[in-house]
């Protein structure tokens, strides 16, 4: 041994008995228990858009694994078949017809989400999670309104909807300049489509930085998705390159941006494993069918958005959380909306939110497929105080209204809409949505019983709204 390395020696281990010591009779740390989470929600995405719901042409292989290894959904319904008031319901867990927040809001609206409801990111945030948005708002414009005012300790993103602005194909002159802001950018004008086709992945690294920055602490991520909605956008890696046309290289390019934040996910599951997180993806309604071409699929349901058939409210839905939720697994049993936020407050901890909801912890049917609350009613308005649909079970009743359809119009092509008809109205109509899933098929005359029994509930929903503040 050379001269002066005994010292040396004797010191390191001197070092390593004192750092041993140390740790004798200090407990193991315990995992936090509440999750990150992950909300992700696209626009205008339809239910036969994605590649884990049958889709050919358009590939989406970051969202197929999270289908893969977590639950795929096949019966998951938004609360009502418009931007907005989807949002709200998704962000409360109530009807947005109790929020006031009706259709899809433009720069001119003069009402928002009301402060006074509280949000997810607020319950949230009450337990101790860093909370973030990126991408479309569309919850009101002032400031009380905005994401800041509503839980979210930081955000960045669009007030609006991406096709509110001075080139709209239809009606340019209706709105003004559109603008992406937020709590810690500077204010930029949307001045082309150039600038929308590098909205897709600014939020989805938006979102999958905050992650970064924020995993060893819980965290809630609310990734809002300009696309698919129009105008169809799509940067030049990702332009000319999908099978499913310009709408798949912009649902293609969405795809790319969930895998950035997997990446980080992923990448924090392997530097801490008793971290967990929780990641959601779904989409605001079904597809805008009126614009063809640059529309998605409905996936063979019955009508698309702007309507309570089928193709309007249903869409797709994967939740992972490996540990918590089986990989590979498949659940038909019906889920809503407005079941998000219960659910996701289950997960962080909470007993039960701090406001009133409508909505139910769904945990059971994400984990084992199975339905807490078989014998409920769920209810879908639009744009409206009264009730269009009602769902209990596989039973979906119809009340009488008027609804758009593309019924013998020219279809929509390269961004241009096709016009609908809006001369239809159902009736009472009855649907086993189990064997009829098309919406095809009236049984009400065979099935007054139910009839009745749907038909009562609608009644004292409306009633129940009504009454509310």
């Amino acid at each position: 041994m050379r001269a002066g390395a005994l010292p040396g020696l004797l010191s390191a281990l001197l070092t390593l008995g004192a750092a041993a010591c140390a740790t004798i009779g200090r407990p193991p740390r315990t995992p936090d228990p509440r999750p990150n989470i992950v909300l992700i929600v696209a626009d205008d995405l339809g239910y036969g858009d994605l590649g884990c719901y049958g889709n050919t042409a358009i590939r989406t292989p970051n969202i197929d694994r999270l289908a893969r290894e977590g639950v795929r959904l096949t019966d998951f319904s938004v609360a009502e078949p418009v931007c907005s008031a989807s949002r709200a319901a998704i962000l409360t867990g109530r009807y947005a017809v109790r929020t006031g927040v009706r259709g899809a809001l433009g720069p001119d609206a003069r009402r928002g989400l009301p402060q006074a409801e509280v949000t997810l990111a607020e319950e949230l945030r009450d337990r101790g999670y860093a909370t973030a948005a990126y991408g479309k708002w569309h919850l009101g414009h002032r400031a009380g309104e905005l994401p800041n005012a509503q839980g979210f300790d930081t955000w960045q993103g669009l007030a609006f909807s991406n096709d509110m602005w001075p080139l709209h194909p239809e009606t340019p002159n209706a709105y003004p300049a559109l603008f992406w802001s937020g709590t810690d950018t500077a204010r930029e004008e949307m001045e082309n489509l150039q600038s929308q086709a590098q909205l897709t992945r600014r939020i989805g690294r938006l979102a999958a930085d905050f992650f970064r920055l924020h995993r060893d602490r819980p965290s809630f991520t609310y990734v809002a998705f300009t696309m698919p909605h129009v105008p169809i956008a799509a940067s030049e890696e990702f332009r000319g390159r999908s099978r499913g046309g310009a709408y798949g290289d912009a649902v293609e390019e969405l795809d790319a941006a969930v895998g950035m934040i997997l990446a980080q996910v992923d990448a924090a599951a392997r530097a801490d494993p008793a971290r967990r997180t929780l990641v959601v993806f779904t989409s605001d309604n079904g597809p805008w069918l009126s614009y063809g071409n640059h529309a998605g699929s409905a996936g063979g349901l019955r009508e698309g958005k702007g309507t309570t058939f089928e193709g309007g409210i249903r869409v797709p839905f994967v939740a992972r959380m490996p540990g918590t939720i089986p990989a590979g697994a498949e659940c038909a049993v019906p889920m809503a909306a407005i079941d998000l936020l219960p659910t996701l407050c289950a997960y962080a901890g909470a007993d039960a939110p701090r406001a009133a909801v409508d909505g139910t912890d769904m945990r059971p049917a994400l984990e084992r497929c199975a339905n807490p609350a078989p014998d409920r009613f769920v209810f879908t308005w639009y744009d409206g105080t009264e009730v269009q649909a009602v769902r209990q079970g596989t039973w979906k009743l119809h009340l009488p209204h008027g609804y758009r359809s593309l019924a013998g119009a020219a279809p929509g092509r390269d961004g241009v809409p096709a016009k609908y008809r809006y001369d239809l109205k159902t009736g009472i109509e009855l649907y086993d949505l189990a064997a009829d899933p098309a919406e095809s098929r009236n049984v009400a005359g065979e099935h007054p019983e139910i009839v009745a029994r749907l038909r009562a509930a609608a009644e004292r929903a409306n009633a129940d709204v009504r009454r509310a503040p």
